[in-house]
């Protein structure tokens, strides 16, 4: 499949390339880089340059270390590099690889060296073991080219960061070596490659934007509190779309101590003297099929956690001391987000209980606060999700699934978004908050505006590509596309002048900044008029649940 997939992405950069136009270069500090013209947009793509050295052989499971090379020939930057390993359905559709840590610059080709344009680097979610750089759900070219005509042009970024074990994995081992949350890491050292050569493309270094959705958008909460909120001034603003400073439930690194010692075990590196360097020394495909489940073993499933370095405490706790980078943020969630993370299968409310005191949320809620919970989302569907439904149940997902996606959607997203915007506020720091309500037709109507439903429409991917499940904007009315124009002309005039009002043609909507004194966020929808709203929607719900934060390990 691999080879099929890079010669169709081969075929369409063939079938936008220009054999006229001049081919694009930019000269970065360690030498100088060909990229590929493209006609359709009249734009260039320089694809597949790497951060950093590619962490292979002993630099497998080591905080990622800055290119050490230097080149007098023009090297090629005509395509994407083999996307880092993942183990999922955004992962499959590509050539993946352990050399996979490469940035791609996208840019309109009426950039010169000297334009000093804002920039947008874009972190791919993927719940931080799956997706890539290269998913073209998020080809940038139509923002890129809208954000042109709309004259809020900006070079837009997006890069590869190492995955699943491969960038999280952690035990008190690789605790004790200084190897911990290697993914944030490659990020932070991608975004230090931007601040020393986005220059030779175009870019202002002084005007960076970090973007992302749920995981990417969790990565953007971390960098934002990175080192306790120290200020590296590697970038001047954040958008966080579903995900932000506030994991649903954060790690340290003795959590994940029993998968490690399965994996050490599983690999025969259990009795070594150094169990992180045997398994830098393992064969690739050896380490891979465990990982991947393929030799017939659980899943090992690691994810960033609290090394008090990078990430020093929970993210509620350091919102709560104003520990994190002072810059404008856009930040929002989708109404119906609980229908992604809500169990399946909860029939009744004894059943719901203890699910929530036995783990089911990857930690057992103290019984005061599970009884709080059943109190708050009670047993009458009419107040769950998706609201479409009004009092009818759905015994098919279990007969309390309206129930527990709701909380389920206040816990994971809905909650850490408040308390985001709630936090940036009290720095009087500007913060522009949404709520996505749309349902688009990749998804079945039952999840209603689920997780992912908003990316669609802020990159406006009308054609649907790099969609192999469904195409979002099929048969969809014209409503649906002006609110894609809509939303990402508000994303560019964001990065573009950290006010998303700027360029927006329908000015019948103002995105008003989140106050102290008036909480409010942006309703985006497409059946209605986008309009202001109070941000008490699920207020009684959510407002608990950032007040007893630390009893979800948050």
């Amino acid at each position: 499949m691999f080879a099929y997939v890079a010669s169709l992405l081969a075929l369409w950069a063939a079938a936008h390339a220009s054999p006229t136009q001049s081919v694009p270069t930019a000269a970065v500090r360690n030498g100088t880089y060909i990229g590929v013209h493209s006609s359709t947009y009249n734009q260039d793509f320089f694809l597949g340059m790497p951060y950093a050295q590619q962490p292979v052989g002993n630099l497998r499971f080591t905080v990622p270390q800055p290119l050490n090379e230097n080149w007098s020939e023009e090297r090629d930057a005509k395509d994407y590099s083999d996307i880092c390993v993942g183990y999922g359905t955004d992962s499959i559709w590509y050539p993946q690889s352990e050399a996979c840590l490469t940035l791609n610059v996208i840019r309109s080709s009426s950039v010169t060296k000297n334009s000093k344009l804002p920039v947008g680097v874009w972190i791919h979610g993927g719940g931080f073991y799956m997706g890539s750089g290269a998913d073209q759900r998020y080809n940038m070219s139509a923002i890129v080219e809208n954000a042109d005509k709309i004259g809020k042009p900006f070079i837009a970024v997006t890069l590869n960061y190492r995955l699943s074990a491969w960038g999280f994995i952690s035990s008190s081992q690789v605790y004790g070596s200084g190897n911990t949350n290697l993914g944030l890491r490659d990020q932070r050292l991608a975004l230090e490659w931007v601040q020393e050569n986005i220059a030779a493309f175009g870019g202002d270094p002084s005007k960076v934007t970090i973007w992302g959705e749920s995981a990417g958008a969790m990565s953007v909460g971390y960098h934002l509190t990175a080192y306790g909120g120290r200020d590296d001034k590697l970038f001047r603003a954040g958008i966080m779309e579903s995900g932000g400073s506030i994991a649903a439930s954060s790690s340290n690194y003795t959590t994940f101590q029993s998968t490690y010692d399965q994996l050490v075990s599983k690999v025969n590196c259990a009795d070594t003297v150094d169990t992180l360097q045997c398994l830098r020394e393992l064969p690739f495909e050896t380490l891979n099929s465990v990982l991947n489940g393929t030799d017939g073993s659980s899943e090992y499933n690691f994810s960033p956690v609290v090394d008090g370095d990078l990430v020093q405490n929970w993210g509620s706790i350091q919102l709560n001391k104003h520990e994190f980078v002072k810059v404008p943020i856009l930040a929002g969630s989708n109404t119906d987000e609980g229908t992604a993370f809500g169990p399946v299968g909860i029939n009744t409310t004894e059943q719901w209980y203890e699910y929530l005191t036995d783990g089911g949320f990857d930690f057992q809620t103290p019984p005061s606060v599970a009884k709080e919970i059943l109190k708050l989302y009670p047993d009458d569907p009419s107040q769950g999700i998706p609201e479409f439904l009004g009092d009818k149940r759905v015994p098919s997902m279990g007969y309390e699934w309206r129930r527990t996606c709701a909380f389920a959607g206040d816990y994971t997203m809905h909650a850490n978004r408040r308390r985001q915007c709630e936090a940036w506020t009290e720095t009087s720091t500007p913060a522009y908050c949404y709520r996505f309500n749309v349902h688009s037709a990749d998804t079945p109507l039952i999840f209603g505006a689920t997780h992912f439903e908003e990316v669609s429409f802020v990159f406006h991917n009308i054609a649907g590509l790099g969609y192999h499940y469904g195409k979002p904007f099929a048969g969809v009315p014209q409503s649906y596309i002006d609110l894609s124009s809509m939303m990402t002309s508000m994303w560019a005039s964001f990065i573009h002048d950290l006010d998303p009002n700027s360029g927006v043609v329908n000015k019948s909507v103002h995105w008003e900044a989140y106050g102290k004194d008036k909480p409010v966020d942006l309703f985006l929808n497409a059946n209605t008029t986008s309009h202001m709203e109070a941000d008490t929607w699920r207020k009684e719900g959510i407002d608990y649940i950032n007040s007893v934060a630390e009893a979800f390990w948050r």
